[in-house]
């Protein structure tokens, strides 16, 4: 039973179904007896595990093929009308080479399986900010993840009414043939199709698919913005509370930042920390000419490994319910999940996230894959923000952007105005760790943490943040800063405890943004004062000039750096913003 009489949702659903041929269709509700009876089924069928539910209420396991157990970004394409609109770092493909492909590959795909239709709203179901989009998948699993993900069911289609302002989103698990594997998304259709993967990041096509390729197209073309953006709130002991987007590469603390806990002197004085999202932020003008913001989702998709009570209690508090958990290892003795990082126990009597029997004690093998994951509902979370659901979004006060570097940028410094943050932003970079495959140290550049993200050529993007300041008030704008919690001495050890150490620069952000503290002028922005920022409490940690030598910006250093930047800035060609060009000519006449 269809839930919409929209007729372009109905055509579009009955030419797929006349492609993948499904044996039978089901709609979405959102209801709770249709979540339930779909987890009886992937139990019964093996697609899901459920666990001890004393423990960890309306929590299950799921294991993806072994082949299949990330994003795929050499798979991933851009498939505009031509080359240049997708631009120099995305793969692309021409369109009509693309559905041809694609359709080839997803036909008849569906017999012998189910179709699930899921209609959902990324964002409160009837706000400004938010957009609907109707995935079909032959995945339980899929569905089970957009429950948690995304707002769904009848209330989506009542929303969109008879509008065509909907993403199309196809995914067909095929053979989970890794040879035949590609996630496509078509900007100018609105449409994502995903085929031979059942991994989150490829299937669940609201998140980075929708929420940041296809809608940081949209944002462009209808002048608002997608960014790859965690948003938290800090509220003060007088109640006021500052909202700040802030945007990271992997691996440099996103999801531990948007969900800090305050060390002890900020807490004992009454500070809280608010997380509003910790992966994607939708960014508009307000009717009172400031920026606000809304995250689209609805739940966190977060990164197992390394999550503990120490390292991220809210995120681990928040995997405590109704969460379901990908690629981690299961506990046999009390039927519950383990992965390396969790604790310093791990079960001697388990199943790893490759399905063989596992003894933690022991092997040498990892009982929980690297990118495992956890799916869980974002009203799990201690410090989720009261504004969570506010369909007019919160504020901004400021933009953060931050990246991984040893020796070259300063704890924080501030751009000198708007044009020169997206600067800062645009030039974004991390040295590898040896984490990363290939070489530790080498510079990578990731403009606003959006290089695998951004749905159209990055020249534009960069234009369109530009564009986007050049309608603010500067009186209104929010303010640009750029952080660094990766200093490191000469021996190799990080000079800043960061964790949740970090508020203490996000203090001096938010006195920098209410006027309250000043700042000294270096070739590349305004750095604090040492005195301004609060070491109390954690002088056994680092002291005055330690904090001094982390605020220092070395000219030869941001020599070399200027010439990595006009490297990367020539793969954009004409489409580079003169604005840009004009800040990297300023960078170089500071430094001399």
């Amino acid at each position: 039973m269809a839930l919409t009489t929209n007729k372009t949702v109905l055509r579009w659903f009955e030419d797929m179904v006349n492609l993948v041929k499904p044996d039978r269709v089901v709609w979405i509700d959102g209801s709770d007896e249709q979540r339930d009876a779909l987890r009886a089924e992937a139990c019964k069928t093996g697609e899901i595990e459920k666990l001890n539910q004393e423990l960890l209420p309306g929590c299950y396991l799921h294991r993806t093929a072994v082949n299949d157990v990330a994003r795929v970004e050499h798979r991933t394409f851009i498939c505009s009308e031509t080359q240049d609109e997708a631009g120099p770092t995305n793969n692309w493909m021409a369109p009509g080479e693309a559905y041809k492909m694609l359709y080839d590959i997803a036909r008849d795909s569906y017999k012998g399986r189910t179709m699930y239709v899921i209609p959902y709203s990324m964002g409160p179901v009837g706000s400004p900010f938010s957009k609907v989009g109707v995935e079909l998948t032959d995945s339980i699993y899929v569905v089970l993840n957009m429950l948690i993900m995304t707002r769904v069911g009848k209330s989506v289609m009542d929303f969109l009414g008879d509008s065509d302002d909907w993403v199309r989103c196809l995914h067909c698990k095929c053979d989970i043939d890794e040879e035949k594997r590609y996630i496509c998304h078509f900007p100018q259709d609105n449409t994502i199709i995903s085929v031979n993967s059942g991994y989150g990041g490829n299937v669940l096509l609201g998140k980075k698919c929708f929420a940041l390729r296809i809608a940081s197209y949209q944002g462009w073309k209808e002048g608002w913005q997608a960014e790859h953006m965690l948003i938290l709130g800090i509220e003060n002991p007088q109640g006021e509370i500052h909202y700040i987007c802030a945007a990271f590469p992997s691996a440099c603390g996103k999801t531990n930042l948007a969900m800090l806990i305050p060390p002890e002197g900020y807490l004992k004085k009454g500070y809280k920390v608010w997380c509003v999202g910790d992966d994607i932020a939708w960014i508009r003008k307000g009717p009172d000419g400031r920026l606000y913001a809304i995250n689209p989702e609805n739940g966190f998709f977060g990164v197992a490994p390394g999550t503990n009570e120490k390292s991220n209690y809210n995120a681990l508090a928040s995997t405590r319910k109704g969460t379901i958990f990908t690629n981690v290892a299961h506990n046999l003795d009390n039927n519950t999940v383990w992965w390396e990082g969790l604790d310093n126990n791990p079960p001697e009597n388990a199943i790893d996230w490759k399905g063989n029997p596992w003894n933690g004690k022991t092997s040498s093998e990892k009982g929980a894959n690297p990118n495992s994951r956890f799916t869980s509902p974002a009203v799990n979370c201690p410090c989720i923000s009261s504004e969570f659901e506010n369909p007019a979004g919160v504020p901004i006060t400021a933009f953060v952007f931050g990246g991984r570097r040893a020796k070259l940028a300063p704890l924080v410094y501030q751009s000198r105005s708007w044009n020169h943050g997206v600067f800062v932003g645009a030039v974004m970079a991390s040295e590898t760790t040896a984490a990363a495959a290939g070489a530790v140290g080498v510079v990578r550049r990731d403009p606003m943490a959006m290089l695998p993200f951004c749905g159209y050529n990055m020249g534009d993007y960069w234009q369109h943040w530009i564009d986007i300041g050049a309608g603010l008030d500067p009186a209104k704008a929010p303010k640009v800063f750029n952080v660094n919690w990766f200093r490191k001495d000469d021996e190799g050890n990080f000079c800043w405890p960061g964790f949740g150490d970090n508020l203490r620069v996000l203090d001096w952000i938010i006195s920098r943004c209410e006027g309250k503290v000043d700042a000294q002028e270096t070739p590349i922005g305004y750095v604090p004062f040492a005195e301004d920022i609060n070491i109390e409490g954690i002088e056994d940690k680092i002291d005055i000039d330690t904090l001094r030598s982390i605020l220092d910006v070395d000219k030869s250093l941001w020599k070399t750096e200027s010439d990595g930047i006009a490297e990367f800035f020539a793969k954009f060609g004409d489409r580079l913003p003169e604005a840009l060009k004009q800040e990297l000519e300023t960078l170089k006449e500071n430094l001399e």
